[in-house]
């Protein structure tokens, strides 16, 4: 099914209406119908009565991104342009006041209550407030002015490129879903919406890095990209791996909604024309027998700054010249996306954090590839990604010291992973790596040369990979980034063995063999410079394979080829680090000096600012818009301050967890909360980030004397953590014997920095432990009568904000002690040779720390430290 070119939004009393225009593509018109009552969308028969009026306030849109659904509510974001400012606000007041006389109709008296939605930026128009019943509901006007410059027409409407639309911001238009009980949990966190819609309408908005096109896909490379087939649904088409509205279209794809369905993509699009002369003109470079002394001071001068423009031109074409376009296409992949130090390293699918791929294609401005007036499209990609093993990196420091994460068969079967990705999309693969070698950099980057090595050793000739670790910063020390050019010569063999994709004819008679991916920390700047060199190296080589040289030509300046990749390379960085890119001066004009340094030292500033201040929320946010996480999160933010990794199921890791504790302890045992065999329970201490056992201590099931369980709870800085439902534990009494020991995994020790005194404590867990899924404590001793120690272990929280978990049925907090308590106390009978049915049960309902307790123990520091976290983070 076509995509609808444009959309009519409008307010009725029952919800909003979207009414698809007729096109040339889209013969018939559709209209939807978004109810206030649950959010629901409905198909509206065409001659439905009570859809559009001439007297229905409405305003057009040129797609819709999607339905955000969050705390009860569902806000509509579509693209407009920027004179649809004043529509868009006269149909959000009928919204609103449709809204609240159908609330009237159920209600004989409703006080209405207003939320202030705060600007967040200097050139977004303020959001209108839409109200339906007590409880607000935010909508949205149309965000700020759109630059005037873009495409020429004949070159969008050729490549199907929608520039111009895109560029218009959002407006999201709510529409009222009670909330139910399940989501009482999630109004704990209704302070944050007014952040989450800013957030969202700078990254859809303001922000520009979003594009679209109705005619071609452009999420495939050239050569697999293609017209889109109009009996196809546009969504349908596109590479899922760059589809990055898909999850906010959900609500519409259940319900057949297609022809309003429009795909966006993250990156960067640019493109420059430029001419080449097959036969350039020969300039005498001798010099004048005689000169003066103000000519030779003139000659000789430096600029302070390069043209952006070029100096003069040509005053006529000579017959040998051809025009040619340049254009870049940046894909930035919806697997593992997020922000700097929030996402670095790889998942366990093999994806990697800042994932980009590059494609630069030349053409003729006309793209046609047929002669006499065309020329072959040639396509050359390249691709960028963090360091592909397990890393994390602190932002609490200009430059954090990386830690490694994961035992080393775990960082190889996940670069493995990555590997394969890379084959099966490219081909070949050559790898390069531009860390420093000293330093905190090595780190990282010598766990990656290892892993490389051991693949290679295990890997058929054909399957290996080729690996170039080049000192970036070591080589070019000084500001001398001509020394980059070292790196060319070492991979010069391997761009022409790749060679590029080519099309002549409308058809692909060679397509590029394989794939440079390069990395330095962050995948920005020393990857920008090199991704960039590596461009031009074989834009000429191209250039040449057409008759021209680029060598001869009289514009050595090339400016139209280093701004544009100085472009994207802000663009990239802007996406992932929230600032232009650094050296982007030696990227823009092959030169550098101390006012790019000092540059440079700004946006490090500037990076380290957002990195304390603004990513954490803004990567939840991203999680959230594309479905990695619940909107549990946000009660989960407000609760803890921090962001989960969607990448970590806790419920994979859990089970990984016991099935190493069972190997670790060499005994075969059951599955449950804590490790049973008939004789024993085992409380075993997890090592996550290295995917070892750190200790474990064996009780024997003879000895326990007593179990109670009931409240538990250790904070009381949020809701969530004094909810003394979801906040319950048991403790486990016992008299320790002969077969009650204790085993620490020293190597595991010498791993970690520094040996904390905990680890060489007498009794396992003297204090808090904390673990993945529980914190144990024992008790201490008597010092008359036996000794009893205690163990008490707190229940994870049922629920997950982390979509990968699954909604399946699960154990409340409380049920899952209950069994926990059962289960031991069976064992315990049965170990002890007695019958329960004769015997007192061991099970007590005790608080184990009361609400009162906990707020008497949670100090004044942790209270503070949290409120400054949500000051600064929330």
């Amino acid at each position: 099914m076509a995509i609808a070119r444009k959309v009519v939004v409008s307010a009725h009393g029952e919800g909003v209406i979207l009414h698809t225009a007729p096109s040339k593509t889209q013969r018939s018109s559709q209209q939807f119908l978004i109810k206030y009552a649950d959010g629901a969308i409905a198909q509206l028969p065409r001659d439905n009565a009570t859809g559009l009026t001439s007297s229905s306030p409405s305003f057009e849109a040129f797609g819709v991104i999607g339905i955000m659904s969050v705390l009860g509510q569902n806000f509509l974001i579509t693209i407009t342009r920027p004179e649809a400012e004043a529509s868009v606000v006269k149909t959000a007041q009928n919204l609103t006041k449709e809204a609240n006389e159908k609330a009237l109709e159920d209600s004989d008296a409703i006080e209405d209550e207003e939320e202030e939605v705060p600007r967040h930026s200097d050139d977004v128009d303020d959001i209108v407030h839409v109200e339906r019943n007590p409880e607000s509901t935010p909508s949205g006007a149309n965000p700020s002015q759109a630059p005037k410059k873009g495409w020429a027409l004949d070159q969008q409407r050729t490549m199907g490129l929608s520039r111009p639309p895109v560029e218009q911001d959002p407006a999201p238009v709510a529409a009222k879903q009670p909330r139910t009980s399940e989501e009482s949990r999630e109004g704990m966190a209704t302070s944050l919406l007014p952040k989450l819609l800013a957030t969202a309408e700078i990254l859809f908005g303001s922000s520009k890095s979003f594009f679209f096109s109705y005619d071609f896909d452009i999420t495939r490379r050239w050569g697999e990209a293609k017209p889109f087939a109009p009996e196809i649904p546009l969504y349908a088409q596109v590479a899922p791996m760059y589809f990055w509205n898909s999850h906010l279209l959900q609500p519409f794809l259940a319900v057949g909604a297609e022809s309003v369905a429009l795909p966006l993509m993250q990156g960067f699009i640019g493109q420059k024309s430029f001419a080449m002369d097959s036969q350039p003109p020969q300039v005498d470079d001798s010099e004048p027998e005689a000169m003066e002394m103000s000519t030779l001071l003139v000659s000789n001068s430096v600029p302070t700054s390069p043209p952006s423009e070029p100096v003069k031109e040509l005053p006529e074409r000579r017959p040998t010249e051809r025009d040619f376009l340049i254009t870049v296409i940046s894909r930035r992949s919806t697997k593992r996306a997020g922000l700097r130090y929030m996402r670095r390293g790889i998942d366990e699918d093999g994806y990697t954090a800042n994932s980009v791929e590059t494609e630069q294609i030349l053409s003729t401005p006309s793209w046609s590839s047929s002669p006499p007036a065309g020329t072959k499209v040639y396509s050359f990609m390249q691709v960028r990604g963090s360091i592909p093993v397990y890393f994390t990196q602190s932002p609490y420091s200009f430059k954090p010291v990386p830690a490694i994460q994961h035992s080393r068969d775990a960082n190889y079967m996940a670069m493995k992973k990555h590997f394969d990705h890379l084959k099966q999309a490219f081909g070949s693969v050559q790898l390069i790596n531009l860390v420093e070698k000293h330093g905190p950099e090595a780190i990282v980057g010598g766990a990656y040369a290892d892993q490389v090595e051991r693949f290679n050793r295990e890997a058929s000739d054909s399957s290996k990979v080729a690996f170039e670790w080049f000192d970036f910063h070591a080589v070019c020390r000084g500001m001398k980034f001509e020394n980059v050019s070292q790196l060319l010569e070492k991979v010069k063999g391997t761009l022409d063995e790749f060679g590029s994709t080519a099309e002549a004819d409308g058809k692909v008679v060679a397509k590029q063999k394989g794939v440079m991916r390069t990395n330095c920390m962050d995948c920005l700047d020393r990857t920008n410079v090199c991704q960039s060199m590596f461009a031009k190296y074989m834009l000429e080589s191209q250039l040449r394979e057409e008759g021209f040289d680029m060598s001869a030509q009289l514009d050595q300046n090339a400016w139209w080829f280093n701004n544009i990749w100085a472009d994207n390379g802000d663009a990239v960085s802007n996406q992932y680090a929230s600032t232009a890119a650094m050296k982007g001066d030696y990227t823009r004009t092959k030169k550098r000096d101390y006012r790019g340094t000092l540059n440079d030292l700004g946006l490090s500033i500037t990076r380290f600012y957002n990195g304390l201040v603004n990513d954490y929320f803004s990567q939840l946010a991203i999680d959230f818009l594309l479905g990695n996480v619940t909107a549990l999160v946000f009660s989960e933010f407000e609760a803890d301050m921090m962001t989960k990794d969607p990448a970590v199921s806790v419920v994979k890791r859990r089970e990984q967890a016991i099935e190493l504790c069972q190997d670790r302890v060499s005994q075969p045992l059951e599955e449950s909360i804590l490790l049973l065999t008939d004789a024993a329970l085992y409380l075993c201490r997890f090592h996550w980030d290295l995917d070892r056992v750190a200790s474990f201590e064996r009780v024997d099931l003879a000895h326990v004397v007593g179990i109670k369980f009931g409240t538990y709870i250790t904070s009381t800085i949020s809701p969530v953590h004094m909810d003394e439902e979801k906040n319950v534990g048991c403790v486990i009494s016992y008299e320790p014997g002969k077969y009650d020991f204790k085993r620490t995994n020293t190597r595991t020790l010498a791993n970690l920095e520094g040996a904390r005194k905990s680890h060489q404590s007498p009794d396992f867990g003297s204090g808090s432990i904390s673990g993945g899924f529980a914190s144990f404590f024992s008790g201490g001793k008597t010092r008359e009568g036996p000794v009893i120690r205690k163990i008490a272990l707190k229940a994870p929280y049922s629920q997950s904000s982390l979509a990968k978990d699954g909604d399946d049925l699960r154990q409340t907090e409380i049920q899952q002690i209950v069994t926990m308590c059962s289960e031991i106390e069976r064992l315990a009978f049965k170990a002890q040779g007695k019958d329960p049915s004769e015997e007192k049960g061991m099970i007590e309902k005790e608080e184990i720390i009361s609400l009162e307790e906990a707020r008497r123990s949670t100090g004044l520091l942790e209270q503070l430290g949290h409120s400054i976290k949500r000051m600064v983070w929330a």
